[in-house]
Formats: C-alpha cells, sequence, structure tokens
C-alpha cells in the first residue's frame, strides 16, 4: 500500500518551511517512527518521521524546496516485506565482522530516537562503538554524549578529525592571488535573525548601560558547593542561574525592565519569562525559562543544560521560542570582553555577560586581584529611563557581588 509523506501541520504564524534534508534515499527500508527528513522554519526544525515501516518509493520534492502543510513529500510503500530487506541488507557486514554484531543490533534500535540519531550525525559517531544504557538495549541521548566526552579526554579523539579537516580544502583550493566568492542563500533562521535585529534597531531606541562585577563571592561559592550541589541535584553549579536569580532581583525592584511596549500602552509583566540565548549551528535562538522566579538553582541550571542540548539538536519548539519577558545572552563564552547586546522585540531590556578576568582592583584602599565581569544592560528609552535602568544594572552587580542577597531576597 503506498502512502504519502506529507508535511505535517505547521506552528501558528509560520506559514512555509523549506527541506532542509533527507535522511534516508529513494529505495531505503524504513521504520515506523523513523525520522525521514528535517523540514526548517524560520524558528524550529522539525522532524517528519515514517508513519508505516516500508520502502521510501519516492521522493518528490527535494532539499532546497519551499512547502506548505498538506505538500506530498514523497511515497512509502508499505509491507511486512521491509523489514527483511533492512536485515538482508546488513547481513554481509555481520559475516566480515562476526564481533560487530550486538552493536549492530543496537544501532538498528537507535534509529527508533531521532534525536539520537541526530546527535551520533553531527558528532561524526558509530553507534556500534557505544555502549547502549536504554532499555531494550537502546541508546540515548546520555550514551552519546558522556562517549563523546569520554573520546575528547583521549590523546586522539576521533570526533575531532572531521572538525579539523573539513575547513582545509576550501582554502587548500585557492591559487596565490585568487579572489574567489561564493554566494550561499540564507538559511531561513537566519532571515529571521536578520529581520527581527533590523527590526530592534530601526523600531525601539536601544540604550545601554555598563557597569562591572567582582565575581569572587559567587566562584568561591561555586567552588565550595559544587560537588555536593551535582551530587545533589544531578546538575553543575554553574554561573548562569546566579545571573538569573540576580536578574529577577532587579525586575522585581525596577518592574519597568520587566515591561513591554503595545502601541501607546506599557504592559507590565507581573511574572518573570527569562529568555536565555542559546548557539546553535542554525543562529542564535533564544528559548524561554518561564516562571523562573519559581524555580530552584537546580530548576534553573537544569533548564539550561536542557536548552543548549535541544539546540543543538534541533528539537526546540515554537513554544519554547515564544514570549518572554527579559533576556540574558553570554559573550563571555566565545571570549568577549564587552558589547553591546541587541534587544528581543518586543521586551524591553536585555543583560550582557562577558569574559571573566582577573584584573587589579582597589577594595578597602588595598590594589587586589579579582574575577572581573563587565556587566551590560540595553534598554528601550522609550519607557525606561537611565535612572531604572542604571539602578537595575547596579543591583544586579550588588546581589552578585553578595549572593546572600539572593537568597534572603534583600
Amino acid at each position: 500500500m503506498a502512502i504519502e509523506i506529507k508535511v505535517p501541520n505547521l506552528p501558528e504564524s509560520v506559514s512555509s518551511a523549506t527541506v532542509a534534508t533527507w535522511h534516508v534515499q529513494q529505495g531505503d527500508a524504513v521504520a515506523r517512527e523513523q525520522n525521514l527528513l528535517d523540514l526548517e522554519t524560520d524558528k524550529v526544525m522539525l522532524e517528519v518521521p515514517a508513519v508505516e515501516g516500508g520502502v521510501l518509493k519516492e521522493i518528490r520534492v527535494q532539499a532546497g524546496a519551499t512547502v506548505q502543510a498538506g505538500d506530498v513529500l514523497g511515497v512509502i510503500e508499505a509491507g511486512a516485506a521491509a523489514p527483511e530487506k533492512k536485515a538482508e541488507a546488513a547481513a554481509p557486514a555481520k559475516a566480515e565482522a562476526p564481533a560487530k554484531a550486538a552493536p549492530t543490533a543496537a544501532a538498528d534500535n537507535e534509529s527508533q530516537s531521532p534525536a539520537v540519531r541526530k546527535l551520533l550525525s553531527e558528532l561524526g559517531l558509530a553507534a556500534a562503538d557505544i555502549p547502549a544504557s536504554g532499555r531494550g538495549g537502546r541508546l540515548t541521548v546520555e550514551d552519546v554524549r558522556t562517549y563523546a566526552e569520554q573520546q575528547k579526554s583521549k590523546p586522539v579523539a576521533q570526533p575531532s578529525a572531521p572538525k579539523a579537516t573539513a575547513p582545509a580544502p576550501a582554502p587548500a583550493r585557492l591559487a596565490p592571488g585568487a579572489r574567489e566568492e561564493q554566494r550561499v542563500p540564507m538559511t531561513r533562521i537566519r532571515a529571521r535573525i536578520a529581520e527581527r535585529l533590523l527590526d530592534a534597531k530601526n523600531n525601539t531606541a536601544m540604550l545601554t548601560t555598563f557597569n562591572e562585577v567582582d565575581l569572587k563571592a559567587v566562584s568561591e561559592l561555586r567552588a565550595r558547593y559544587k560537588d555536593s550541589f551535582e551530587k545533589a541535584h544531578g546538575a553543575k553549579l554553574g554561573f548562569m542561574s546566579f545571573f538569573v536569580r540576580a536578574a529577577i532581583e532587579a525586575l522585581k525592584k525596577y518592574p519597568v525592565l520587566n515591561a513591554s511596549v503595545d502601541g501607546n500602552d506599557i504592559v507590565y509583566h507581573g511574572y518573570y519569562d527569562i529568555g536565555i540565548a542559546v548557539s546553535s549551528e542554525r543562529g542564535l535562538v533564544v528559548p524561554i525559562m518561564r516562571d523562573a522566579d519559581m524555580l530552584s538553582m537546580a530548576e534553573i541550571e537544569k533548564t539550561i543544560g536542557d536548552f543548549g542540548s535541544r539546540a543543538k539538536a534541533n528539537k526546540l519548539t515554537m513554544e519554547d521560542l515564544t514570549g518572554g519577558t527579559f533576556s540574558i545572552t553570554n559573550g563571555g563564552v566565545f571570549g568577549s570582553m564587552l558589547s553591546t547586546p541587541i534587544l528581543t522585540p518586543p521586551q524591553s531590556a536585555i543583560l550582557g555577560m562577558h569574559g571573566i578576568t582577573e584584573r587589579p582592583v582597589v577594595v578597602d584602599g588595598q590594589i587586589v586581584i579579582r574575577p572581573m565581569m563587565y556587566l551590560a544592560l540595553s534598554y528601550d528609552h522609550r519607557i525606561i529611563d537611565g535612572k531604572e535602568a542604571v539602578l537595575g544594572l547596579r543591583t544586579i552587580k550588588e546581589c552578585l557581588e553578595d549572593p546572600a542577597k539572593i537568597l534572603l531576597q534583600l
């Protein structure tokens, strides 16, 4: 029986998508729920799974084409023969390398999880090399990440080889004095990012105020409790949870920093949905941590870690990226010393973190070396005066320099 592969219903406000990548070829055997292809929208990547097992009989829309909900992408010939063909294709490999029989079974199982398949592809790893801990001998995302981390600690790490050699061919082809150019169309998400940044520039009165923070107290607190924190909560104690909590204290003290403009109205939000800027291969995305004021430090760290993992695996949803009352971006992870973060409309303020460097500073009349970070708060001057912006940033600084204020909400 022929079954059409159709574009699923697209998220609200998304009218079309682009076929990004087919993960199978015409004539390949496919399993039920196996991810067949990825569709790229201007915000998220959508997977299109097989509704039935069988053979991919026809691909009607190639990568790069623009499609809409309901469009037919291809055809699957459903039938019981499909799994048998897949097993026959794998038989020669088993005969040549009997020792790999058990891992090959795990490799077959892992195709039932699109997240695992995508992560293996991104890291350049083979499922057969990784011990599986999931139910029924299946690989989990955590299995893959743990294995990848172990490989990094070895003298020669296989995943790093493709990354190191991938850029080499381009400059190698350039002859002396060559002036090559390459025209590449923007991805949908890059085009959307460009549109939103231009919108922020043209439709807000953006201004930035700066300060610096001494992170000695936070660093000592992390060093003292990081091991017990991880044991108790299963999450690493990072800097971000301190910054999120400090920002929330500032927003509570100066509510206009958590407000937005709607026409001629100022909308004051009685909740704290914090956007956390996350870098992915597709560009910068800002998933939203909802009701962040209700979360513990451990919950904040786990949520941020989840955002990062899902951004890399293209698993963020439209709901993850919608809304937000205030944002935090950390250019310090890339080595930034100072920058001016740009607003994420309709939000009216964003906090920029930067690199931590040990610098000489004066404390109580003495020159001492402290781990210092420059902070930047960009804000929409249409509704936020310099006074609120400066005092709000100073509140963040004070909370970080005396973390007890965060716990005691002082």
